[in-house]
């Protein structure tokens, strides 16, 4: 599908990362190792004169060890601290970045750093993409779901009142560095949160995550196994390969919304309070149970994914009162078509299509099946 893999990362600082190509619209490199820190000024490369480093409360230290960093290639290194979570991604955050990008007279030249979780990289990617309708843009995220997710892909965007990610844009960054030693201090039920992410993608098409989870999850989850890196790994060659395919949803791209369309319902409903992991494991439980009512997942499959998302410690049902409001957020999400419902569904492990037009009766029983 359009990637590249080269050079191998299993074990400790000092050896090369891996590097994924992204093709297609905007060509990248995705490197995924340990102790990459210093691979920041490389990507930005010298022709840089500014740098804005985009990132959360939680990873100030990082940010101050980086614009360290920085500052020893580049005429100035600003900081720009932003909300945590998705608290991050309202027009009044992205504002307060174009302000400091507007008094620095930051230029076509210059360039943006997203450090942090999947909503920072979102935010970064989208203020990177409209300030002068488009600045350098490297992503070095912080969480498991910035990694195999978020900061891959150039999606970017920030939540209105009406829905998650309705204002955005499609936009390449140059180039997105995951280090995974950044994972090792994260609490466990982040890193697991996040693993909903990695687990959409053993279902959608690599069942060798399914496999490892299933065999050892406490490895599995665990930054500093090699079988961490080599799932990680895994996900991002998933995302690369489909974005390079279809880099503006067209088709293709849709396949990674699996457990999203009523996930993103659910976070909604929630106002956001909720990780994004958390909602999507409920999701995907409801497509699994969308797609055997459509004739073609079978019960295991279905058992399988009850198997996988428990061992991640992930919810699998949501209050049955809460369907209504649910369906109504789901109506208005950008993945609807003239008021068509949309879900990705599964006919097998790694076999999955789009399922329009389902009567709504369908999707009710669906939702009874997972309601708590």
């Amino acid at each position: 599908m359009g990637t590249e893999s080269h050079g191998a990362s299993r074990e400790g600082r000092g050896e090369a990362p891996t590097r994924i190509r992204v093709t297609g619209a905007g060509e990248y490199e995705i490197s995924v190792g340990r102790g990459l820190l210093g691979e920041v000024a490389a990507e930005l490369g010298d022709r840089v004169n500014k740098v804005l480093i985009v990132h959360t409360p939680t990873v100030g230290r990082l940010a101050d060890e980086l614009r360290t960093e920085l500052q020893r290639h580049y005429a100035q290194v600003l900081l720009a601290e932003v909300p945590d979570a998705e608290a991050a991604k309202r027009v009044e955050v992205a504002a307060f970045c174009w302000q400091i990008l507007g008094q620095a007279d930051f230029t076509r030249s210059d360039a943006i750093v997203g450090l942090g979780g999947g909503a920072v990289t979102d935010l970064a990617g989208f203020v990177a993409a409209t300030w002068l309708r488009g600045v350098k843009l490297v992503q070095m995220p912080t969480t498991v779901l910035g990694m195999v997710d978020a900061a891959v892909g150039g999606k970017t965007g920030i939540n209105t009142a009406e829905g998650k990610n309705l204002v955005g844009s499609f936009y390449a960054p140059h180039a997105v560095i995951c280090d995974t030693d950044l994972l090792r201090t994260l609490p466990k039920n982040e890193i697991l949160a996040g693993f909903a992410e990695v687990a959409k993608y053993g279902f959608i098409a690599e069942p060798e995550i399914l496999d490892t989870i299933e065999r050892d999850v406490d490895r599995a989850t665990d930054p500093t196994t090699p079988e961490f890196l080599r799932l990680v790994e895994l996900s991002i060659g998933v995302k690369a390969r489909v974005v390079s395919e279809d880099f503006r949803e067209g088709g293709l791209r849709e396949i990674l919304n699996y457990g999203h369309t009523l996930g993103h319902a659910i976070e909604h409903a929630e106002r956001y309070q909720w990780r994004h992991g958390v909602a999507i494991s409920i999701g995907m439980m409801y497509a699994a149970e969308l797609g055997r009512m459509a004739g073609a997942l079978s019960d295991a499959a279905v058992e399988r994914h009850r198997r996988v998302l428990s061992l991640l410690g992930l919810p699998l049902s949501y209050p049955a009162e809460r369907w209504p409001g649910l369906l109504a957020t789901m109506q208005r999400d950008k993945k609807a078509r003239a008021g068509m419902l949309r879900f990705i569904v599964l006919d097998e492990i790694a076999k999955p299509r789009v399922l329009a037009g389902v009567d709504e009766s369908v999707l009710q029983f669906a939702y009874q099946e997972i309601a708590a």
